[in-house]
């Protein structure tokens, strides 16, 4: 019953993984559709977003099945409620992706991107794909090196968000109502999407270290410990 036991928390664990690989597949092709004007990925990330929810659905009943029926302790039980808090976070950021989409749909087949800007856009979303891509590595493999590199890549991303409201707010800002809109929206997509990484990256590393303001030192230490066993 034991190994019955571990083997559903190996799966919990697995299983956001395949979240959010499909997340980073869906963050790619949404940027992209919102850089190119590219509808028919945008309706792709669109429709897809339904598995990614399915999917955290589904992780979510398996967690609470087992609380209900195994009753975890200590780390045990951290993994379990680990899983359904990252799955929360990951579902989001399946959602931002989605919203990032449908702003490439709802302007197509004019650009989202306002004049000036999509230099901007362009780098925050390739930043946020990296970031994703990043996370997938992190759930899978739990080195704590990769939250460090989430964390660093989110303050790049945040520095561009705040570019974005320097430049909609200058005087020399001459886009439309329509355009103001969109711009703000799709900037605090792409940040909101990478907030949501490093706060999973948080989890993993309280899930290693049970210490949620884990310093340098305590991660290297549960760096080694790792690799020594």
């Amino acid at each position: 019953m034991r190994e019955v036991f571990h083997q559903s928390l190996e799966q919990l664990q697995s299983q956001l993984v395949e979240i959010a690989d499909l997340v980073t597949i869906a963050i790619d092709k949404a940027t992209r559709a919102f850089a190119e004007s590219d509808v028919s990925l945008a309706e792709e990330v669109i429709s897809d977003d339904t598995k990614i929810d399915e999917l955290a659905v589904l992780l979510d009943e398996q967690a609470i099945e087992i609380l209900a029926r195994q009753q975890p302790v200590a780390r045990d039980l951290r993994i379990v409620v680990f899983a359904l808090r990252v799955s929360a976070s990951l579902e989001r950021m399946g959602d931002m992706a989605e919203h990032i989409a449908q702003l490439a749909r709802l302007r197509f087949p004019e650009r989202a991107i306002p004049k000036g800007l999509k230099g901007t856009f362009v780098r925050m979303g390739e930043l946020d794909v990296e970031i994703a891509r990043r996370l997938s590595d992190l759930l899978r493999t739990q080195d704590l090196r990769i939250a460090d590199e989430i964390r660093n890549a989110d303050d790049d991303v945040d520095e561009l968000h705040a570019k974005v409201f320097e430049k909609l707010l200058s005087d020399k800002w001459r886009g439309e109502a329509e355009q103001t809109v969109d711009a703000t929206l799709a900037s605090r997509y792409h940040e909101r999407f990478a907030d949501h990484a490093v706060a999973v990256a948080k989890k993993v590393v309280y899930l290693a270290t049970g210490d949620w303001t884990a310093d340098t030192d305590t991660i290297d230490l549960a760096i080694g410990l790792t690799e020594e066993s």
